[in-house]
């Protein structure tokens, strides 16, 4: 019989990495659209951010510290793939020679921002699903089942930006793409998918 970290390191992996609730890796792929594979290290800490912010949330939600309005959650997990892609798109400004290099300029302070501060909302739709799951009164079990639920959702956040770091290099290395026209297309993609869901689980509707 597994552990309790086990089983909860892998409920948190196969809940990121579900395509079925596919707009916590929507945003992972927003989020990192503007890298390249050699930027992994700044990639790294990007990650790292939206961690310290998701997981905040999940611990103080799940120890019922914080309510969380299901329904306003996620309206504003798209809300947040939405702005990402804007801000990919409209924010970065291209000189001539980055034109010609296929690079741009990329304010990182911002991108953190993002990372930290989205983290956090998405950090209570983890906790929707987290709170759902059987657990135990104990707190040791409630803390060590939060611990292991977060390592298995960052082992799958890695395991997405690997792949997304490995489909730009071959976009900009094999197919000849255009660091620009791959993030346009990307980011560009993920706002119209994200207005979509923004629509459909509006908490204004009735």
């Amino acid at each position: 019989m597994q552990s309790i970290f086990q089983t909860y390191l892998e409920l948190g992996f196969a809940h990121i990495a579900d395509l079925a609730g596919y707009d916590h890796i929507l945003f992972i792929v927003v989020l990192c659209a503007i890298y390249r594979l050699g930027e992994w290290r700044k990639v790294a800490i990007l990650v790292t951010a939206f961690t310290l912010g998701h997981s905040l949330t999940l611990g103080l939600a799940a120890m019922n510290i914080i309510g969380v309005n299901t329904k306003v959650v996620e309206f504003l997990i798209p809300l947040t793939i939405f702005v990402t892609s804007i801000y990919n798109v409209v924010y970065h400004k291209f000189d001539q020679k980055e034109i010609r290099s296929g690079t741009f300029n990329r304010n990182l302070n911002i991108n953190y921002a993002f990372a930290l501060i989205f983290g956090l909302i998405h950090g209570m739709g983890f906790s929707n699903f987290f709170r759902s799951l059987t657990m135990s009164g104990e707190e040791n079990d409630l803390l060590l089942q939060l611990l292991a639920f977060n390592v298995g959702v960052e082992l799958g956040q890695l395991a997405i930006v690997a792949v997304i770091l490995l489909s730009s290099f071959l976009a900009f290395n094999v197919f000849r793409i255009k660091q620009r026209e791959f993030n346009l297309f990307v980011s560009g993609a993920a706002a119209g998918l994200s207005l979509v869901m923004m629509l459909e689980r509006s908490p204004f509707t009735y």
